[in-house]
């Protein structure tokens, strides 16, 4: 049966909020190959048809599911004083936003000429490489060196919404562990103050 919160939803005429939110409590806990429209319009109580009207079919459900992530993680980025920072907000994000970052990621499930997608990735990688500017008085390549704090950030991302980190981390939060990390990795002069002191 929906939930009287989809039946809400799609009486004030959210349908298409409905089937996002359905259809990110399927990848949170089955993965993005269990989405069936089918199912998603009997998980908000409409007509198997009613989902297809707003997203047309499978790919275009995730492709929407990645633009809302990438706008998302770029809201998220937004303002963060250095690279580190970047990357504790970016390991948070996905802490935060498991289900989009699964399908962010996977290009193949997604329309690759989408506007609205393209646009959030944009908005989302000016955010990134915001970070990477205070690496140009030093000795990085800047470019080289955002590739790797985004392989680091990704890297710890991955393995903590895949439980590989549940052991190591004991319970510590995983931004304040990702700061210490990115501090040995970068040291001082890497990204800001990206070293010391293991502040928020």
């Amino acid at each position: 049966m929906p939930s009287d919160t989809s039946r809400r939803a799609y009486h004030h005429g959210d349908l298409r909020q409905a089937v996002l939110a359905a259809a990110l409590d399927v990848i949170a806990t089955e993965g993005p190959g269990a989405l069936s429209l089918r199912d998603l319009a009997r998980r908000a109580g409409v007509s198997h048809a009613a989902p297809a009207h707003h997203f047309k079919d499978r790919t275009g459900l995730l492709t929407a599911i990645a633009a809302q992530g990438y706008d998302l993680l770029a809201d998220a980025l937004a303002d963060a004083p250095d690279l580190r920072e970047r990357g504790v907000r970016y390991v948070r994000f996905a802490a935060a936003h498991p289900a989009h970052f699964q399908v962010m990621f996977q290009p193949d499930l997604h329309r690759a000429d989408d506007p609205e997608l393209l646009a959030a990735k944009e908005r989302a990688s000016t955010e990134l490489r915001a970070g990477v500017t205070g690496l140009a008085a030093t000795s990085a390549d800047p470019r080289t060196a955002g590739i790797a704090a985004w392989s680091l950030a990704h890297g710890f991302a991955t393995l903590l919404l895949t439980h590989n980190l549940d052991d190591p981390l004991a319970g510590r939060d995983p931004g304040e562990a990702f700061r210490s990390l990115a501090g040995l990795t970068f040291g001082r002069d890497g990204a800001g103050d990206t070293g010391g002191s293991d502040h928020s």
